[in-house]
Order: C-alpha cells, then structure tokens, then sequence
C-alpha cells in the first residue's frame, strides 16, 4: 500500500452501555468491557434487546414493563431511525440507577493489520 492508496472506510454502528448511579458519583460512566461496534442497524439492535432483557428480568415487575415493551416492539423505532443515520439511546432506571445504550452511525477504518496483510 502506498501513501497515495485511500484506506477502505467501513460504515457501521458504535454501541456503549453507560450507568449512573451514586457508585460512579453521580456521573455517567461507561461500563466495564469494550464498546460493541455493530455492521448494521438491526445488529446494534439486536445486541441491546439481549443485554436489557437480561437486565430487565432482573427487576421488580414494576419496573420491568417499560424495557419489555421496548424490547418487544418499541425498538422498531430506533432502527428506524438509526437507518436514517440518526443516533439513539434505550434507558431502564431502577431505584438510583440508570442503564443507558447509545447506539450512533459511525465509519470506521480498518485495523492496521488488515491494511498491511
């Protein structure tokens, strides 16, 4: 490859989980682990219906409802609106803590690994 070579961008999804609570001071922080890069809308999707059902069974019922109707069909929306290269955010709050997924459009480059192989 040389310098005048455009390397190859790959538009995709960037997807974090975030929690508030009053062990992070009251300040949003990421969440242990890496953030999820998704190809495709439905993935980025896909990938916060697993990790907020599992969340969501964990809550009183009370408090399950909202994520499971999320979860059931209101996610419709988001990949709707994440095709159309808008950002989007899915939040479930119990007692002091709030859960957030961000999902936004992203391009990516690729890892110098595979532009050197």
């Amino acid at each position: 490859m040389n310098s005048t070579d455009a390397l190859p961008l790959h538009p995709g999804y960037w997807c974090e989980c975030w929690t508030q609570s009053p062990a992070t001071g009251g300040r949003p922080a990421v969440v242990a682990g890496f953030p999820f890069r998704a190809a495709t809308a439905s993935e980025a999707i896909r990938w916060i219906r697993g990790v907020a059902r599992t969340v969501a069974l964990s809550l009183d019922p009370d408090a399950v409802e909202g994520a499971l109707s999320w979860i059931r069909s209101g996610y419709v929306d988001d990949i709707e609106a994440l095709s159309r290269n808008q950002p989007c955010a899915v939040d479930i709050s119990y007692a002091d803590t709030r859960i957030r997924w961000t999902v936004q459009p992203a391009v990516f480059l690729p890892m110098v690994e595979q532009v050197i192989a």
